[in-house]
C-alpha cells in the first residue's frame, strides 16, 4: 500500500527543553518511530535519541537480512535497551534515564506489525472511528483493564505516569509486539503521551482523516495540545495508507534536522 506520511515534535509550552525523538524512513516510509525519555533534561533527550536512532540503524542493517517482522522489532529494541544501558554505565549522571518506544515497521510483501514500550501510542483511524491499538505498559492501565478505574479516572489519577516498563532497564520483560489489521484508507498515528494528556481520544479523532494532508494534521495536534496547556514535549507521526490526496507529503518533516535531534519527558 502507497504511504502518504508527516512527523512533527514540539517543546510544548512548559518544558525547557525537548526529550521526545522521532524517525520517519525517508523516502521509502518503511518504518516509523516515536520515543519519549526520561530522567532530566540531559538523560531523557539522550534516551530518546539513542533509541530511536539505534532502531532506526538497525532497521536499516537489517531489513534485508530475512528476518520474520516479529524478530527484527524485538532484536532493534533490545538493542536498543543496551545501548541506553551502556550509556548510562558511561555516564552515571543518567543512571536513571530510560524512554518509552512506539514503533511501526512495513515490510515488503508481508503484513504490517508495531511495536512498543512505555505509554507512547499507537491509534488506527478506520472509516472515523479512532482505536488505540497499543496498550499503555503503566500501573494505571493495567487499573483500568481490571476494572479498578475507569478511563475518566485514569486521565486525571496521579499515579497516571508511573511506568511499569521503558527502554533502559535490565529488568525489562514485555515487549508490546503484534501485527497490525491494515486496510487502503486506515490512517494511523503514533504519538508521544505529550499529545495525549492534553486531548482526549474523541478530540484526536476530530483532526484525522485520510483526506486531510498528513502534515496539516501533524500541525493542528500539535497546536491543539498547546491550546489546552502543552504541559509536555508533543511528538505525532501521521500515516495514511492509499489516501486520496492529489498531493503526496510522503517523508515530510518538520525540519531539515529533525531526524537528528527531535528531542520528550515522561513527567
Amino acid at each position: 500500500m502507497k504511504r502518504l506520511f508527516a512527523g512533527l515534535s514540539d517543546q510544548g509550552l512548559v518544558r525547557k527543553a525537548n526529550q521526545d525523538s522521532y524517525r520517519i524512513d525517508e523516502p521509502e516510509g518503511r518504518f516509523f518511530i516515536v520515543a519519549d525519555g526520561m530522567g532530566g533534561h540531559a538523560g531523557g533527550e539522550e534516551a530518546s535519541k539513542i533509541a530511536a536512532e539505534t532502531i532506526s540503524q538497525y532497521f536499516q542493517n537489517h531489513w534485508q537480512a530475512g528476518l520474520e517482522p516479529q524478530a527484527l522489532l524485538k532484536a532493534a529494541l533490545l538493542e536498543a535497551n543496551q545501548a541506553i544501558i551502556k550509556n548510562q554505565r558511561e555516564y552515571p549522571a543518567r543512571s536513571d534515564m530510560g524512554t518509552t518506544v512506539v514503533a511501526v515497521i512495513f515490510p515488503e510483501g508481508q503484513q504490517s506489525w508495531c511495536a512498543h514500550v512505555g505509554d507512547s501510542r499507537l491509534y488506527r483511524l478506520r472509516e472515523d472511528q479512532l482505536e488505540q491499538i497499543t496498550e499503555d505498559h503503566t500501573w494505571i492501565s493495567q487499573a483500568v483493564r481490571s476494572g479498578l478505574l475507569t478511563s475518566e479516572q485514569a486521565r486525571r489519577h496521579p499515579w497516571r505516569h508511573v511506568l511499569a516498563q521503558c527502554l533502559g532497564r535490565e529488568d525489562i520483560d514485555e515487549l508490546g509486539i503484534q501485527p497490525l489489521d491494515l486496510r487502503p484508507g486506515d490512517q494511523l498515528l503514533l504519538c508521544s503521551d505529550g499529545l495525549t494528556e492534553e486531548l482526549p481520544d474523541a478530540q484526536i479523532a476530530k483532526f484525522l482523516g485520510p483526506k486531510e494532508d498528513c502534515y496539516d494534521i501533524s500541525n493542528a495536534l500539535v497546536e491543539a495540545a498547546k491550546a489546552e496547556g502543552g504541559q509536555d514535549n508533543i511528538t505525532v507521526i501521521v500515516v495514511t495508507l492509499d489516501g486520496e490526496i492529489e498531493e503526496a507529503n510522503d517523508g515530510w518533516t518538520d525540519s531539515p534536522e529533525s531526524d537528528e535531534d527531535p528531542t520528550g519527558d515522561l513527567s
